[in-house]
């Protein structure tokens, strides 16, 4: 469990920790390594909600995109102690790497803008409890799929906007304050 220390710390630097997700009708968020939808604009959406900020992400869905995603920091969780990005021995290190989800966010404390959690599912699961918000891009589609997106209370959540689109909406949920 992240140490009281680092969540208050957190919060005084009044910095969230924001799960980004796109999620198909049947909770299908990726199949295999790679996202089983291609939706015009979708990206370029994430792109503009990350930009600025730390990115956490799992070190599958690191070396799917394959390189760190320009103006933002990025840390990567993975259970292997000898990771390294790029590989040892081929020069300075651009990625931070964490061994759990609390390392991370201790990590991502004194690092730029919010905790930006961006896949995948263990990563999503580990980060549920520590998450503030949810930006959550419900696609239309029901594709075949391994990989789904965690399962949530939703009576924890409220939906605070909700931007429609053709192929999905993008919904932002906000967690409710303990005891409403």
């Amino acid at each position: 469990m992240l140490s009281e220390s680092v969540v208050e710390e957190l919060d005084v630097l009044g910095k969230r920790v924001v799960l980004v997700a796109a999620v198909a009708e049947n909770g299908v968020i990726g199949a295999g390594p790679d996202i089983p939808w291609h939706i015009p604009g979708e990206q370029a959406e994430f792109k503009a909600l990350t930009m600025g900020h730390t990115l956490v992400m799992g070190r599958t869905t690191f070396e799917s995109i394959g390189r760190p995603l320009p103006g933002r920091t990025t840390i990567v969780l993975t259970r292997d102690p000898s990771w390294s990005y790029p590989p040892t021995g081929s020069g300075t290190a651009s990625v931070l790497v964490a061994n759990t989800v609390e390392e991370a966010l201790a990590m991502a404390a004194g690092l730029p803008g919010d905790v930006m959690v961006v896949g995948g599912a263990q990563v999503y699961a580990a980060a549920l409890p520590y998450a503030d918000r949810q930006v959550i891009t419900r696609v239309r589609l029901r594709p075949e799929g391994d990989v789904h997106y965690p399962a949530f209370a939703a009576e924890e959540w409220t939906e605070t906007r909700r931007e429609p689109g053709e192929a999905y909406d993008r919904v932002f949920l906000s967690r409710r304050p303990t005891g409403e």
